[in-house]
């Protein structure tokens, strides 16, 4: 397999890139940005790999943090989960992992593979199961392509594993997974049942860390430049803002291993008067506007900060703050009519269909970043992707 290493430039823009794809979700990709910097520090590698070189008979695992995120964020990982479920998976199924990919791109998830990876060796795809973050197990481009529901594995911190053998259904899955995320502290690392190369290639959103590290580094041109990075994330994600303003209300708490709630974000300057609401569930899942609905899954709906880019979190997210809410279109394996019945508005519970934002927008191989190193010039943003820390 050919295979490109991350450098940790490369990760300081995915880190960004994959906070504004976690639609609020996902985990702090700060927290991801540091301990992959790290691992990388340390002399390890992280290798990436396009779908189109993985070959079909490679056997990829994909795996990523399940729980609320506003636990995930106080909670200090062990360090080596993500090779206990590797190993888990590999005793059970008899078959020796060669790659490993991300359940969903969004947030610190999107990172999550690569800790690993750089720990054995394993090279990570350019690729996900989402191409953002959704809440619960079963809403995933892999489940709704007919990826097996078992062999799958959780582990926490305090080095417990548990390993589902059997389970009828994604949604069962996620009914298994869900009570023992909460009796591990609602946080913990899963990996779902290994696919092969060309189910992968069939099933999954392509080149989703390349989009990541392209909206990381628009953000960080705009910067540079002195543009608006809130243009400059629609223009990439080819996107639209639906507001700039400040929050005036945000309601959070965490109830059966998800965080819920609803944010309320007042219209400034030209938005000055409007008022939009968005309910959340881990992610932003319906925003409102004046009791419409203006935008719902699976299409994407982030908040970032209006000056300067930065992706603002379900966790992060306070009274005061002063954002953009973006909508993003979701990718087209996200709109079928299959997908749609798991990740849909219909999904959450709401009586409403779903209306997309925009075209689908699916990243060409040749916009991946491996193709498109990063500008030279532009300073190592460190800091600057936590959101209030600039």
């Amino acid at each position: 397999m050919k295979t490109w290493d991350i450098s940790s430039e490369d990760i300081d823009r995915i880190a960004i890139g994959a906070g504004i794809l976690g639609t609020g979700g996902g985990g702090s990709s700060y927290h991801g940005q540091l301990k992959a910097k790290a691992h990388l520090s340390s002399g390890m590698k992280i290798e990436v790999v396009l779908p189109e070189d993985l070959p079909d008979d490679a056997t990829v695992l994909p795996l990523g943090g399940i729980g609320a995120p506003t636990v995930s964020i106080e909670r200090i990982d062990e360090g080596h989960e993500g090779i206990r479920l590797i190993e888990a998976i590999e005793n059970v199924s008899g078959k020796r992992i060669d790659a490993l990919v991300a359940d969903e791109i969004g947030g610190s998830n999107g990172i999550a593979p690569m800790l690993p990876a750089a720990q054995l060796g394993l090279p990570v795809v350019d690729a996900d199961g989402m191409g953002r973050a959704f809440p619960e197990t079963q809403m995933t481009s892999f489940f709704v392509g007919g990826q097996e529901t078992a062999p799958a594995a959780l582990t926490d911190v305090h080095g417990n594993v548990l390993v589902v053998t059997d389970a009828r259904s994604p949604e069962m899955l996620e009914r298994l997974m869900r009570p023992a995320t909460i009796a591990m502290g609602c946080s913990a690392l899963m990996s779902t049942a290994p696919i092969s190369g060309a189910f992968l290639k069939s099933h999954g959103i392509h080149h989703s860390i390349s989009l990541a590290r392209r909206l990381g580094d628009a953000v960080l041109c705009a910067r540079s430049a002195k543009t608006d990075p809130v243009d400059a994330i629609c223009t990439v994600g080819r996107g639209g803002c639906l507001l700039r303003g400040k929050v005036v209300d945000i309601a959070r708490s965490i109830a059966n291993g998800f965080t819920r709630g609803m944010l309320t974000v007042s219209g400034l300057g030209e938005d000055r008067g409007r008022v939009i609401e968005i309910d959340l569930q881990n992610e932003f899942i319906v925003a409102r506007e004046d009791g419409s609905e203006i935008a719902t899954v699976p299409d994407l709906i982030c908040v970032v900060d209006s000056d300067d880019g930065a992706p603002v979190s379900t966790e992060e997210i306070r009274y005061g703050i002063r954002v953009a809410i973006l909508c993003l279109p979701a990718p087209k394996l996200l709109r079928t009519e299959s997908a749609l019945a798991v990740m849909g508005p219909r999904a959450f519970g709401y009586d409403l269909d779903f209306k997309p934002f925009n075209q689908p927008y699916d990243p060409a191989p040749a916009e991946s970043y491996m193709m498109n190193p990063a500008p030279a010039g532009i300073d190592n943003p460190g800091e600057e992707t936590r959101h209030g820390t600039s």
